[in-house]
């Protein structure tokens, strides 16, 4: 690639020879009327489906000559037979004509590159030739990271960018606003599918950048899965690159804070075995005060935050004060334990039902309906249950289960360090002594636990 730089081109009227009518030759059509070119296409068997690609193409059923390289702007051949290529070449380079051979990088003058359409906006991936496969691999992974919308934030932005220019005089100050704009609340309301609010919020930042008064920032409420950075949602990796300002728990792993920006605040606001580093109702507060000093506020917290994650507390009074916030779902832990310690939640041989139940509860077991517990065909999981264990397998068999009922103990789950103890009712407590187990630790009972033996695969993988 080094004796080649990358350029955008207007197609939109230029006629393309396209010499070859066959696979290879069909996708590079449908990326050139994509473009707005007029296709020239030159082969002795012509597919109907090629032929109904675009209305404005002609077609030559026959071999290719010379004559038709008249009136064409570009070149591009996709046949099996090298001779054919070679001559398409040579007759394309006497003229003046830019050429693409497929697949032959050493007789072509341009690529065509896998290209990813926010429109109106194209990102172009290309390997010079070198690697067709390879460029359509890294164009798959970079359009798994970009949002569909984004070309609804580029027309956004364009219909504003006259006002931007009229209201705000400095280029640093435009640059700014657009910076913002990109990576703040405008761009996330467009991916969340709300244009009005995103119109909204600029037409709010342009006013603010007007009169020099700092816009209200935006917090996001992330779930951080149960440990494995892979398990993260493309939503929240994200946004966890555009925070300020990180606010996360004690079941955040290391993996996960580097994703984090290097340079974001980084507050920890976790616990450990009960002990608060900080109350619910000041980390509540923190948020918004953060946020209202125009910050991007990350709330990190491990699991998904709505499942025993106190995520609904802590977003009342972001409502309550019109701050603008979203909720990302992370992978709860019962389901990614459940599913890297080869023990699957239900099962249509012994699971029909699944209840999630947390561990604070079960130490006193007072509030916990017991009895509903015991009922066949249904998997329990216990949250942050180790320190309630005893209790739980005591009241559970005084209500019905047997001694001999499965019972396992997944600790630190989804990570390279996860260990699974398994157990029964009668037996899982000395189990924890004996091989002191610590937290963080799910708790996962019923049938589905047998199926372990035939089903873990996360321990040979490490």
């Amino acid at each position: 690639m080094a004796n080649m730089s990358p350029m955008f081109v207007r197609l939109s009227g230029q006629t393309v020879l396209l010499v070859g009518a066959g696979l290879v030759a069909r996708r590079k059509a449908q990326a050139l009327v994509r473009g707005g070119a007029i296709l020239k296409i030159v082969a002795p068997h012509i597919s109907e489906d090629i032929c109904e690609l675009s209305a404005d193409s002609s077609f030559h059923y026959e071999p290719y000559q010379t004559a038709h390289m008249t009136n064409v702007s570009w070149v591009v051949a996709a046949t099996d037979d090298q001779q054919v290529n070679m001559q398409v070449y040579q007759d394309a380079i006497a003229r003046n004509l830019p050429v693409n051979i497929v697949d032959r990088a050493d007789l072509s003058t341009f690529t065509l590159p896998s290209v990813i359409h926010r429109d109106p906006m194209l990102i172009a991936v290309g390997s010079g030739g070198a690697s067709p496969v390879l460029a359509r691999a890294v164009r798959g992974r970079i359009e798994a990271a970009i949002p569909a919308s984004f070309g609804d934030l580029a027309e956004l932005m364009s219909r504003f960018r006259q006002q931007v220019k009229n209201t705000i005089t400095s280029l640093d100050d435009r640059r700014r606003l657009w910076q913002n704009v990109v990576d703040g609340p405008v761009a996330e309301a467009v991916f969340s599918g709300n244009p009005q609010v995103a119109e909204r919020l600029l037409q709010e930042q342009i006013e603010a950048a007007k009169d020099q008064t700092t816009a209200v920032g935006e917090v996001f409420l992330v779930g951080a899965g149960p440990g494995d950075p892979d398990l993260l949602t493309i939503k929240a990796i994200r946004l966890m690159q555009l925070a300020d300002v990180v606010l996360y728990d004690n079941l955040v792993s290391d993996a996960i804070m580097d994703l984090t920006r290097a340079d974001a605040e980084r507050v920890y606001v976790g616990k450990r075995a009960s002990k608060h580093a900080m109350p619910q109702q000041q980390i509540s507060q923190l948020l918004a005060d953060y946020a209202q000093k125009g910050k991007r506020v990350l709330r990190l917290k491990g699991g998904d935050p709505f499942i025993f994650g106190r995520g609904g507390e802590e977003i009342e009074l972001l409502a309550e004060a019109k701050i603008p916030f979203q909720v990302v779902p992370g992978i709860t832990a019962a389901a990614g334990c459940g599913a890297y310690a080869g023990i699957p939640l239900t099962h249509r041989d012994c699971a029909h039902s699944v209840r999630f139940i947390t561990g604070h509860l079960a130490r006193d077991g007072s509030e916990l309906p017991w009895q509903e517990l015991v009922q066949p065909q249904q998997t329990i999981v216990f949250y942050m249950g180790l320190l309630g264990l005893s209790n739980i397998v005591e009241r559970l068999q005084q209500h019905g289960l047997p001694a001999d009922y499965p019972i396992a103990l997944v600790e630190k789950g989804t990570l390279p360090q996860q260990r699974v103890v398994v157990g029964t009712l009668g037996t899982i407590c000395d189990e924890v002594t004996l091989q002191q187990v610590r937290g963080p630790t799910l708790i996962i009972m019923g049938q589905v636990v047998t199926k372990r033996d035939k089903l873990k695969w996360f321990d040979a993988a490490n």
